[in-house]
């Protein structure tokens, strides 16, 4: 079978754990190498031949184009850029402070951005690109508690659009996801913190209609596609990945 992404270069920001880890495991699956950005080393069994670490500090505006130009370098060149590094906190608008917002939009909006700026040199040495943005089903809606994330997310997402439009006549493509819940090391610590962690398990499988939840890989295959030529004529969309749970219409608890 034909590997989708052999001879691919790809910066996954992030790409070291949770969603960012699926991402990068299906990229090297199908040919890609890949430099994961990211502030911490990444676990010693993700990095080999066609995956290499580049630390960075993605809030630092210097950090970000060195960190670009460096990937850009070791891999010789730059095909595909996917901004999936983030963060997330809970607090309402009367909870949080000036720089809480100031720091969600640094590394969920700002980061993007100035990533972006810094491949498209690089994409246009190549002919063109495909840039991935990790947005959120909180780009959609919102959580009690996300004033702050769901306004970076849904940023993103008009981000995207805009991206695609500038620049679809020099051949870089730009569409974004927006998983629902993904398990993770973190989602589990999340979960375990719950009083009755058990009920909550039970309902969260009951909010999505496939009858499970997602994994990184599920989003790691989506995001193959997009990066692949398959998805040669998609761009300035954003794919819902949730298992249903948006569709479904809650009921009243009996």
């Amino acid at each position: 079978m034909t590997e989708r992404l052999a001879g691919k270069t790809a910066i996954v920001t992030g790409g070291g754990r949770g969603i960012g880890s699926g991402i990068t495991r299906r990229f090297v699956e199908e040919g890609a190498r890949v430099a994961v950005i990211q502030r911490n080393p990444p676990p010693k069994e993700l990095l080999n031949s066609q995956i290499i670490f580049v630390q960075a500090d993605l809030s630092q505006s210097s950090e970000i184009a060195e960190a670009v130009d460096e990937s850009a370098a070791r891999l010789n060149g730059l095909d595909i850029l996917v901004n999936n590094a983030g963060i997330m906190f809970e607090r309402t608008v009367d909870e949080m402070s000036e720089e809480d917002w100031d720091r969600m939009m640094a590394i969920n909006l700002r980061a993007p951005f100035l990533l972006t700026k810094r491949a498209m040199p690089e994409f246009r040495r190549r002919g063109g690109g495909s840039i991935i943005n990790i947005g959120s089903i909180e780009g959609l809606a919102s959580n009690p508690g996300h004033p702050a994330y769901s306004a970076s997310k849904a940023g993103l997402h008009g981000f995207t659009a805009a991206v695609a439009v500038d620049h679809g006549r020099e051949g870089v493509r730009c569409n974004a996801i927006a998983p629902g819940w993904i398990n993770s090391d973190l989602s589990e610590v999340y979960i375990d913190s719950m009083h009755d962690s058990a009920r909550v398990r039970r309902e969260l499988l009951l909010m999505h209609p496939v009858g499970r939840l997602g994994e990184p890989r599920d989003v790691g295959n989506l995001a193959v596609w997009l990066a692949s030529e398959e998805s040669s004529f998609v761009t300035g969309q954003v794919y819902v990945i949730d298992g249903g749970r948006t569709k479904k219409l809650p009921l009243p608890v009996t």
